[in-house]
């Protein structure tokens, strides 16, 4: 069964193709993924690699966390399932009633 590894302290300029090259010394990689930045399309920084079984997943993880990757240190373990995070509003306004602006006492001045 394949094991997903999560990847960090990538070199932003990282590709797929580099990631699934520096994995594959570990065995049968079956994917590879940076992560990006959906509004400036740039890396993040960190991504995923999913290799073919749980033992070679074990030693991409041993042979290359910790080690220098393009002159930044790998992180690399066992990928942990994404939380339920809450959605986010961006309709603006600061959750009170005065439409988002600001609140409060200003020098005795009613608004």
């Amino acid at each position: 069964m394949a094991k997903k590894l999560y990847v960090g302290g990538l070199p932003y300029s990282t590709t797929d193709g580099e990631l699934k090259d520096a994995f594959s010394q570990a065995g049968s990689v079956a994917s590879a993924v940076i992560i990006m930045d959906k509004m400036s399309g740039r890396s993040k920084g960190f991504g995923f690699v999913e290799m073919s079984s749980d033992e070679e997943a074990q030693k991409a993880i041993e042979l290359l966390n910790g080690k220098d990757f393009g002159g930044r240190t790998l992180t690399v373990n066992e990928a942990r399932p994404m939380e339920e995070r809450p959605r986010r509003d961006f309709r603006g306004g600061g959750g009170n009633d005065r439409g988002g602006y600001g609140g409060g006492d200003r020098g005795g001045r009613s608004w």
